[in-house]
């Protein structure tokens, strides 16, 4: 009897705790898609806000928006069919304008801002999106910089900064503008079971510790899939760091297309004209840090291929990735690159690469024309790289007389760098499966390499190398 008491008094008491559930229709909403639902919806999160906290529920509908302030303690729950529509501006009314920051000249506009957003919020803990709803930028959202016209424009469909215990798990995005996810300082972050397909960046993880990004589908034929960065937005150096991407799929089909089932290739060329973006990513804003990375079991598809990158000052070490499967990739299939762009503070310190281990990787149909990339600096070397269980098989196809064309008056093979860092900045190679420059203490264990069709150029380019083994 004890115990029986004893269960209904911890349900009584879980039920207690139970968040409040305020229905956006309850405040004016009206889910039609026409009107303007934006004020309803904040009025809801303001009510809730007042108590502590709360549940803003969407029942089916279209909810059209302008910006959407967040609080803390609020959850933002999207029943399946319910959509928040980001609302074009007009001549009358727009979105919250981009507020003031005196560190945006180290980084891309829209990683320097957060109220120019759909949903936003600063400061702020306890935060979630649930549900199977879906957040739709199309037409509404700016693709480029999202700077401020006489009406204000958002670019990005969610941005939180300097947000602690963020939860984004089950909901859709479509079309999100510049960036889908803008998470800049988010510490305790887990995104679970997210189905993101966008004409941008789709999952910007700035400046944010203890990450959890499992089971997403992520489709950005224009820009970075899943990115993870650690720019100078806040202001300060601060790392991205223990972070596992796990069980995800990234791509480079046509914009909407993968929420749509169709998986259309019509698109050949991102902005860059060369060829698909979507992949995973380290950089390139690279201020703070990149430590204790993991990610594992990804799947590219018709994509770019792992781009590992500092050029900024930042440290990238530790970092461990392994089960990758690659088909249909549109540049090298892994890129780990120290450069000195070194967009930030003059006193900030060279760039690092070291203790990178990647593993168990298999790559059909990849492009040959930049081979596997590890490129560091003079007098700053990539170090202690491990490659071990690696197939990569290249289309192959080119010519000694490509790479001499190519390369021209410039007398090399490796970009500028203080450029952007991107594997077709290094033009095409003279070797069709490796190319290293300035690197020390790699190591390629049980790695082999296929041509599709034949190569005229050898397999391996080394330059300034040293401690290279491959056994």
């Amino acid at each position: 009897m004890r115990r029986i008491m004893t269960l209904i008094l911890l349900a009584a008491s879980t039920l207690g705790l139970q968040a409040k559930v305020y229905n956006v229709r309850d405040f004016g909403a009206a889910g039609d898609g026409v009107q303007i639902d934006s004020p309803a919806i904040n009025a809801a999160i303001e009510a809730a806000a007042a108590k502590g906290g709360g549940v803003i529920w969407f029942p089916k509908g279209v909810y059209s928006s302008y910006s959407i302030r967040l609080k803390d303690n609020i959850t933002l729950r999207l029943d399946e069919g319910a959509v928040i529509k980001a609302a074009k501006p007009t001549a009358e009314q727009g979105y919250d304008v981009a507020e003031p920051n005196e560190w945006d000249m180290y980084q891309d506009f829209g990683h320097s801002h957060w109220k120019n957003s759909l949903i936003w919020g600063i400061g702020l803990k306890n935060l979630k999106f649930e549900g199977k709803g879906l957040i739709d930028g199309t037409d509404a959202l700016s693709r480029g910089l999202g700077r401020q016209g006489p009406i204000a424009e958002a670019n990005k469909a969610i941005a939180l900064k300097e947000c602690k215990n963020v939860t984004i798990k089950g909901i859709s995005l479509l079309n999100s503008g510049h960036f889908s996810l803008l998470l800049t300082g988010v510490d305790h972050l887990v995104i679970d079971h997210v189905l993101c397909d966008t004409n941008r960046d789709a999952f910007d993880i700035d400046c944010c510790a203890h990450v959890r990004i499992t089971n997403c589908t992520v489709n950005s034929l224009n820009d970075d899939g899943i990115v993870l960065k650690c720019s100078y937005g806040l202001g300060r150096p601060k790392a991205t760091e223990d972070v596992l991407v796990k069980n995800c799929t990234v791509s480079g089909y046509d914009p909407g297309t993968v929420y749509a089932g169709t998986y259309g290739t019509s698109i050949t060329a991102a902005p860059d004209r060369d060829g698909p973006t979507g992949r995973v990513k380290l950089g390139t804003e690279s201020n703070g840090g990149f430590r204790n990375i993991r990610i594992e079991n990804i799947t590219f598809k018709r994509c770019r291929g792992l781009a590992l990158e500092t050029v900024d000052g930042a440290p990238m070490e530790n970092i461990r990735v392994k089960h990758l499967r690659m088909d249909d990739i549109w540049n090298s299939p892994i890129y780990i690159r120290i450069g000195e762009r070194m967009r930030g503070p003059k006193e900030l310190p060279a760039s690092i690469a070291r203790n990178i281990e990647i593993s168990d990787v298999v790559v059909t149909n990849c492009d040959t024309r930049y081979a596997l990339l590890i490129v560091g600096l003079p007098g700053n070397p990539v170090r202690d790289v491990r490659l071990k269980d690696i197939h990569i098989q290249y289309k192959g196809g080119l010519t000694k007389e490509d790479a001499r064309l190519q390369r021209g008056a410039n007398a090399f093979f490796f970009g500028r760098n203080s450029g952007y860092p991107e594997p077709s900045a290094h033009g095409i190679q003279p070797a069709w499966g490796v190319s290293m420059q300035h690197a020390r203490n790699i190591r390629f264990k049980n790695v082999t390499m296929e041509l599709m069709q034949p190569d005229e150029r050898e397999k391996i380019f080394l330059d300034d190398v040293e401690g290279f083994i491959w056994d």
